[in-house]
This record gives C-alpha cells, sequence and structure tokens, in this order.
C-alpha cells in the first residue's frame, strides 16, 4: 500500500512538472475573439500579461499548473475595446468647466452658467456643450445677456462639437477682436456690423491664446479623472485626436511611474512645435503610449455650418462652409509627413473637405507604403467619392454623431446629400475595415452606445421607429471588429491588441449581457461588470 502511494505522489510530481505555469485562467465565459473567424471559445489563460493559450475550459484545466482563477459563470468577455477618436485630455478638462450639454434653451444655459459661478467664483468662466439645434429657436445666440449676467468676468462657452464659441465682450476685448478683425479658415458672425460673440473655426483661436492653461496638477487630475471613466465603461485603448508634446509627455511620465493604465494612441496636433520635434525625433511607442500620428483639421462640423461642402448649405444661401486648411497646405503636409513614415488622421466632415483629403492622400502613394491614413469623421461623401476608401484611406468614424445629427442633418444638406451622409455600411464595403469611436466629449464615453448606434441607428428613445438610414447600418459582428481589431489596425496595433489571441496583450472586458445576442433595444444599458488590462483588474462595478 506504501509503493502504491509513493507511486501516486510520483505520478502527480511528474504530471505537475509536465505542466506548464499560467497566471490566470478565465473560465465558463461566453468568450467574443474577434479573431478572424470570429471565434467564440469558454476559456483563456494569461501569463506575463499577455495571452498564452484560448480554448475550452477542461482542457485548459488540464493543461496548466494556474495561480488564479477567475470563473466568470458564463458571463460574456470581449476584447478590451478601443475608442478610436476621442479626446481624453479634453474630457478631463471639461469635467472641471460647467456642464452645457443637454441644455434645452438658452435660458438653461445662463442658468447653469450662473450656478457654477455661485459655486465655484473663478477669474475665467469655460464652458461646452450647447447645442442651438436642440433649442425651440434655433439661431446661434449672442453675448448680450451674458454682458449683463457678468460684465466685468470673461466668458467663453464652446458648441457641442467644439467649432464655435460664444464668448462675452470683455473675452473679446482681452482677445483683441473687433468688427473688423478677420480670419483665414474662420468666421467672426456679425450682426448689424457689430460682434455677436459667436466664433467659428479658426477664430476661436484668437481666444484661445488668452485663455488662462491649467496648472500641472490639474492637468493629471483631469487626466486621471477621465481614465476612470474610460476604464469604468470598458475602454482600454483611447486615440487622442489631437495633442500637444507637453500633455503626450504628462501622459507618458504617469503611465511609467505606474499612475495610469489605460493605453493611448495620441495623434500630436499639427502645431509648428509639434511637428518641427516629433517628426524629427520620429515614432514613440511604449507598451501603453503609441505617437506616430499627426491630426490636421481639414473643416469645421456640420452643425455649425463650418463644413466645407461642393454645393451650397440648403439652409444657408450662399455659404458653402471653410476649409481651415486649403488643398494646398494639406498636400505640404501630406508630404512631410508621409516623408517622416507618421500617419496623417484629418478631420473632414463636408463632401469638399473628404475629397480633397482623399486627393492629397493619394499624392504621396499610400498603397505601397502601408501608411493607413484615416479621415476623421467622413460624415458627408459624394456617393462617387467613395471608391477612394482603402485599408490605406480609412474611414475612422463616429456613430453617435449619426444619431445626434440625425434630427438637423437634412436641413444642412437637403434631401439627396443626406443619402451620402452617415454612410457607414458603404465605407466599410469600399475600404474592407472601418475604426468606431465617439469623439468625446462631443458624444457620451460609453462604447455601448457606440454600439448601439452603429447597429440599431436609433436614439436612446427609440426614435426613428425604422432607424435612420438602416442601408447603412452596422451588423453586430461588424461594430465589435470596428471597436476592437480594426480600431486597432488603424493604429498600426493590430499585432498586439484588438482581439483575444495568443501572444497579444491581455487586455478583455466582461459584460453583464450578450452583445450579439440580446434585445436591440437593450443594448443601450449593456454595463461593463470589470476591466483587465495586462490581465490585471483596472475597474470592477
Amino acid at each position: 500500500m506504501k509503493k502504491y502511494f509513493l507511486l501516486v505522489v510520483l505520478i502527480s510530481f511528474i504530471s505537475c512538472e509536465t505542466k506548464e505555469t499560467a497566471d490566470l485562467l478565465v473560465k465558463n465565459a461566453s468568450v467574443y475573439t474577434v479573431n478572424e473567424s470570429f471565434d467564440v471559445v469558454s476559456a483563456f489563460v494569461i501569463k506575463d500579461g499577455k495571452i498564452l493559450e484560448v480554448g475550452n475550459t477542461s482542457d485548459l484545466e488540464k493543461k496548466y499548473v494556474i495561480t488564479e482563477i477567475l470563473d466568470v459563470k458564463g458571463k460574456t468577455i470581449v476584447p478590451g475595446l478601443i475608442d478610436a477618436h476621442a479626446h481624453l485630455y479634453n474630457l478631463g478638462k471639461f469635467l472641471q468647466r460647467v456642464d452645457l450639454f443637454g441644455t434645452k434653451s438658452f435660458d438653461e444655459v445662463l442658468e447653469r452658467i450662473v450656478a457654477f459661478q455661485k459655486e465655484k467664483n473663478v477669474d475665467f468662466i469655460l464652458g461646452r456643450g450647447w447645442d442651438q439645434n436642440d433649442w425651440e429657436v434655433k439661431e446661434f445666440p449672442s453675448n448680450e445677456r451674458l454682458d449683463e449676467l457678468f460684465p466685468t468676468t470673461p466668458v467663453v462657452i464652446r458648441r457641442v462639437d467644439g467649432h464655435a464659441i460664444l464668448a462675452n465682450t470683455i473675452a473679446l476685448k482681452m482677445a483683441r477682436i473687433t468688427s473688423e478683425t478677420k480670419v483665414l479658415g474662420g468666421e467672426i458672425i456679425l450682426k448689424d456690423g457689430k460682434l455677436t460673440g459667436i466664433l467659428i473655426d479658426n477664430a476661436m483661436g484668437l481666444i484661445g491664446a488668452v485663455t488662462p492653461d491649467l496648472t500641472i496638477k490639474e492637468k493629471v487630475r483631469a487626466l486621471k479623472e477621465a481614465e476612470r471613466i474610460c476604464l469604468d465603461l470598458g475602454l482600454t485603448t483611447v486615440s487622442d485626436a489631437g495633442l500637444p508634446r507637453e500633455t503626450i509627455e504628462l501622459i507618458d511620465s504617469l503611465q511609467k511611474a505606474g499612475e495610469m493604465s489605460l493605453r493611448v494612441y495620441a495623434m500630436i496636433s499639427n502645431y509648428k512645435e509639434n511637428l518641427d520635434y516629433y517628426l524629427k525625433k520620429g515614432k514613440i511607442k511604449t507598451e501603453r503610449l503609441n505617437v506616430r500620428s499627426v491630426k490636421v483639421y481639414a473643416d469645421g462640423a456640420l452643425g455649425s455650418r463650418g463644413a466645407a461642402m461642393k454645393e451650397p448649405y440648403s439652409d444657408r444661401e450662399g455659404h458653402y462652409g471653410a476649409m481651415i486648411t486649403p488643398m494646398e497646405e494639406l498636400e505640404s503636409l501630406a508630404s512631410r509627413i508621409a516623408e517622416a513614415g507618421y500617419q496623417m488622421n484629418t478631420h473632414a466632415i463636408g463632401d469638399s473637405a473628404v475629397v480633397s483629403v482623399l486627393n492629397a492622400y493619394a499624392k504621396v502613394n499610400l498603397e505601397n507604403e502601408n501608411g493607413r491614413w484615416r479621415i476623421e469623421h467622413a460624415q458627408i461623401v459624394t456617393p462617387k467619392d467613395n471608391f477612394m476608401f482603402s485599408k490605406n484611406m480609412i474611414p475612422s468614424v463616429q456613430p453617435t454623431h449619426a444619431t445626434s445629427d440625425m434630427y438637423w442633418a437634412e436641413d444642412r444638406v437637403g434631401s439627396e446629400r443626406i443619402k451620402g451622409a452617415y454612410a457607414y455600411k458603404t465605407l466599410l464595403d469600399r475600404a474592407g475595415l472601418i475604426a468606431l469611436g465617439t469623439d468625446f466629449p462631443i458624444e457620451k464615453v460609453n462604447p455601448m452606445l457606440t454600439f448601439y448606434a452603429a447597429v440599431a441607428r436609433k436614439d436612446l428613445n427609440n426614435y426613428p421607429e425604422g432607424g435612420f438610414n438602416m442601408d447603412e447600418a452596422l451588423t453586430r459582428e461588424e461594430a465589435l471588429r470596428g471597436m476592437t481589431i480594426w480600431a486597432a489596425y488603424a493604429n498600426f496595433e493590430e499585432h498586439e491588441k484588438g482581439s483575444i489571441e495568443v501572444g497579444k496583450y491581455a487586455d478583455f472586458v466582461i459584460l453583464n449581457s450578450d452583445l450579439m445576442t440580446t434585445a436591440m433595444r437593450v443594448l443601450p444599458n449593456v454595463k461593463v461588470e470589470a476591466t483587465y488590462i495586462n490581465g490585471v483588474k483596472v475597474s470592477e462595478k
């Protein structure tokens, strides 16, 4: 009997010796791997922060000696979600300013500003989120009432899309703006020859020059607060669409110090000092930071009629919007960026801007360079221009823009041009992939709303009943790919993230419901239960 016992112990010891060790086994799950064949498995094993093997629970339990086991009891797991176009730092700044999102009138805007100032008592009031299209009176407001309420305190409030501001008179005086001031690529709105306080696109830079910046302590707090929101909502990578060097370096320092877990794909803002530094320095890549792209603005936004259109706006006679960056400059920028081996990611909303950007890209022969240059937003595209999109001219879109703009977009562009608007399925078919984001804080951060808008094309009140231009809806698989592997591809990161596959970072999200099967109306209410980066839990509800 003693010999038999020793034999069993020996066999067990040898068995353990032949088993490979691993840090974590995630089991009893419904795991959407988002690999090429979109396989669904029940388990995966993690070692040193990366996926070691994917398979079924019983096989992996037998094969490995596991340090820790995570039994999710049948819940759904998807790869860590990627927001392909957002503004992380701006979200953090927004959290420290007047929240004007969802206001239903200019009166409500003023009420919120007054309440904010009563609580904070700041020297320079900043806010964001108003949208005149949501008000009964859908015209741009003017600053007379701001002047009455705040005659000596500068007030600057930014429209929801970030492409127009309303400033009171003292702020305009600080920026030395008069009724005679002209700005290329921007507009200063006058009424009866007098300033209204509305500045559009490049004209906003005049105010920006006199707006106080945050302290380092405030910037750190802004980034950390924004990161917490993202992690809690299942985002493991955010592509920040336009950052200055100092903010990129601050993110890098926080990540290296272990104070920031979120991965960031940082597009450098198109400033001379940024270009001179980064294009000479070359690409920067760490485990959590990737700097290899430039964010450029071709035009403005549709809501403020700043998007550059081929034909006049349907609701403003003779008005075409404006190119923020002229065609000649787009071409010279494209050449310089391509020479440095960087990616060019250009905001282009109107059909004139979109084709201008596509033509500028075409001149640098991307097809032979694996450039993966991106057209950010691509909201209004003339159907005959769609053929130019490809895996090297990638559409990077925001599905919630479609459901935010659908109430008034046809007013702007008319019944014919709206057919080529927010055409995500068409863009996907042409390019072979599509990267999905939110543009937060313009839209809400929640990626479940991105998924819902992409597949249902409805708002949260189930409007319109049949969905908005449903021919352009994505399937659920396409939407999930757009928020994971295709977004990773657009960032040159498809070999390290975007799917749950061997060798990739163990970034994943546990959901309380199955995105692929749950009722369409329930999708906006799907919740993230936990978020993991490198196999480490960074958020839990």
